[in-house]
């Protein structure tokens, strides 16, 4: 597939007193491209984060980042040792779920400002950390389609603390698809399971993908987990779901 031309910006989302540091790729052509919200793992905007981006850019779309801990750590970001898979856990265990949605329709009232992006076509992606915010994130009424990867605890917790966030299931607005390793130590099978049950209860549009012998981070070639079969599979699967913006 031949890539297309892009930029990148470092911009800064307004959300009333607070200026959200965010990563944005853009195709160079002149048109309206469908837009995509990418939510990052427990990293911050890191360089798999800014690849990730840059790859949707260069598949057609505008994309986006957000940075989840700007209320936290401005500019935070991280590699995958120890002690900084301890930070950003701290750091992700301070969030709270109303903060979080409210950053990103903030980032999605930004993007209906740029000339390059299509009215009414914005989907969601997010990873880890971000691949649980991404489930919250499909109840906003903008988001048409929504890819969440390997998000832990689902059915358990909600940031912030309340009803976790598979309570909020039936409001979930368009098609969401959800991505998991079956060596994955810290998404049970059973949660899997209880996340389907819930979309096919509310009649949520969506699709299940389990990969047989992948671990927690499959997607992210920078961490020992990655699965090249996997993240392969799953980028084809992203990008026909995103084609439906």
């Amino acid at each position: 597939m031949t890539e297309t031309a892009i930029r990148t910006t470092q911009v800064r989302v307004p959300n009333r007193d607070l200026q959200i540091a965010a990563y944005l790729a853009e195709p160079i052509a002149a048109s309206n491209f469908p837009a995509i919200i990418v939510l990052q793992e427990i990293f911050g905007i890191n360089a798999h984060i800014r690849d990730i981006v840059e790859r949707f850019a260069k598949a057609g779309y505008v994309a986006i980042a957000p940075a989840l801990y700007q209320r936290l750590a401005p500019g935070y970001e991280s590699g995958y040792d120890s002690e900084e898979v301890k930070q950003g856990r701290i750091y992700k265990d301070q969030t709270r779920a109303n903060e979080l949605l409210s950053d990103i329709q903030s980032t999605v009232n930004y993007l209906h400002t740029l000339p390059s992006v299509k009215p009414g076509a914005i989907g969601c992606i997010g990873f880890c950390f971000g691949g649980h915010i991404a489930y919250l994130a499909a109840t906003l009424p903008d988001i048409k389609a929504t890819a969440s990867f390997y998000g832990a605890g689902i059915p358990t917790f909600t940031p912030g603390g309340g009803e976790p966030t598979i309570a909020h299931t039936p409001d979930i607005q368009g098609t969401l698809y959800a991505f998991f390793g079956m060596d994955d130590a810290s998404i049970p099978p059973a949660h899997i399971e209880q996340i389907e049950a819930a979309l096919q209860q509310h009649q949520i549009p969506h699709k299940i993908f389990r990969y047989a012998g992948a671990e927690h981070g499959f997607f992210c070639d920078r961490r020992a987990a990655y699965s090249a079969a996997a993240a392969a599979d799953a980028w084809t699967q992203v990008l026909a779901l995103f084609s439906q913006l």
